[in-house]
């Protein structure tokens, strides 16, 4: 049986900051999930923040004294803004309120929560910042001109989401939700790889229609393809995901496209193939599907012949990219399922498709699953990648793409 993974927050130590608002409550299940993700959390409040929830609930779910005053003696040299900053590999603030945000962006320092952040060795302890606040608040020219500050001065600002608010408005202001929070505090420690990179990742099966009920389809569940497309987000890049018939969440910081049939998902990436730097072809496009789709569900005569179809090849999604002429075309990536010779098809795709590197993996043992082991095959040979989460394989295949990427020559 396989060691399960290391949680993606080993190891990390984390300041969580609380400033006041109602989303303060979100941040006891944040503590909670940062917990669970491996990490070991300092909470640090505001007094603002204890009317909302109180030291003990957060001291009870970090496992750790929580910081609230600077002139607190429980530090020897009674100086908590120094110690805490300098143990933390991040800050991350959450809920951010109008008010801090703003003390942030002009670098006040008035209690311990602002000192704190204005006294970390900023080179390698990032600050990460939630914002939580009302919707005219946050349209306010005042808060967007200290986000934007903020962001000037190396901030990470997460957020903020839309939707229902707590005054009973609905518009941008909420603070994301923690398992939100948790993804982005885990992209922000991803090597950025792919900085400045545009990834076409396409996911899941696709479904050829026999009539109106009935389909051609395969058992991709786009577990992987949705990995790519979420460690090439982390790794920096701008990622668009053109997705089968799937129910996935989509990765956070990613466009996504969905479609239905070969010929949708070909009619939607070949525009859009130019435009991007890499494409992964992660799919398990169907290669056949009915000449004609019956108009109506096609019935039982009472013969015991089932309805017969003539089939037809779908277009090669994947070989139609890497045969656009050299500027426009994106360096490419493509994925082999295979039951059995796993090494030999990829290899033959490999040269049949015309693509510097082909991902192959054995189908039948890996589909639905959210684990998976990959062999990359290229011109030079061949490489395993062990067994592991379909997550950590996919940060680890970026990270592979990333070494071997060539930029295409200018037109």
């Amino acid at each position: 049986m396989s060691q399960a993974p290391p949680p993606d927050l080993q190891d990390k130590h984390l300041v969580l900051g609380l400033s006041g608002g109602i989303a303060c409550y979100k941040s006891a299940e944040l503590v909670r999930l940062l917990v669970q993700f491996g990490a070991t959390v300092q909470v640090v409040m505001t007094e603002a923040a204890c009317q909302f929830i109180t030291p003990v609930t957060m001291q009870a779910l970090s496992g750790r004294p929580v910081l609230v005053s600077q002139w607190d003696e429980r530090a020897p040299n009674n100086m908590a803004h120094i110690n805490a900053s300098r143990e933390a590999d991040a800050v991350l603030v959450a809920p951010a309120s109008a008010d801090f945000i703003a003390k942030l962006a002009q670098g006040r320092a008035d209690e311990l929560l602002s000192l704190l952040c204005l006294a970390r060795p900023s080179e390698r302890c990032p600050l990460l910042v939630a914002p939580a606040m009302n919707r005219e608040m946050w349209a306010h020219p005042a808060t967007q001109r200290n986000v934007a500050q903020l962001r000037a001065d190396g901030a990470l600002v997460l957020g903020p989401g839309s939707g229902d608010q707590a005054c009973g408005e609905v518009g941008d202001g909420r603070m994301l939700e923690a398992a939100e929070l948790c993804d982005e505090l885990v992209a922000s420690f991803q090597p950025k790889h792919l900085a400045g990179r545009s990834v076409l990742v396409t996911a899941g099966p696709t479904f050829e229609a026999i009539d109106p009920v009935r389909c051609i389809t395969n058992h991709s569940s786009g577990k992987m393809g949705f990995a790519v497309a979420r460690a090439a987000a982390e790794a920096g890049a701008r990622v668009t995901l053109v997705a089968g018939p799937v129910h996935l969440p989509t990765p956070r910081g990613v466009r996504r496209i969905d479609v239905t049939s070969a010929r949708q998902m070909h009619d939607a990436v070949l525009p859009l193939a130019p435009g991007h730097d890499i494409f992964v072809a992660t799919a398990a496009v169907a290669d056949w599907r009915p000449l004609q789709a019956g108009e109506h569900k096609l019935k039982k005569d009472g013969s015991g012949r089932p309805p017969t179809f003539e089939l037809t090849e779908n277009p090669d999604i994947l070989a139609t990219v890497a045969r656009l002429p050299a500027e426009q075309r994106p360096w490419c990536v493509g994925f082999a399922a295979e039951s059995e010779n796993l090494v030999r098809h990829a290899r033959d795709k490999l040269q049949r498709k015309g693509v510097p590197l082909i991902v192959g993996n054995l189908g039948p043992a890996t589909f639905g699953r959210d684990d998976n082991a990959l062999v990359l095959v290229d011109a030079a040979g061949e490489r395993e990648l062990p067994a592991a989460s379909k997550l950590a394989l996919a940060r680890a295949l970026v990270a592979e793409i990333a070494a071997r990427y060539r930029p295409r020559p200018n037109p």
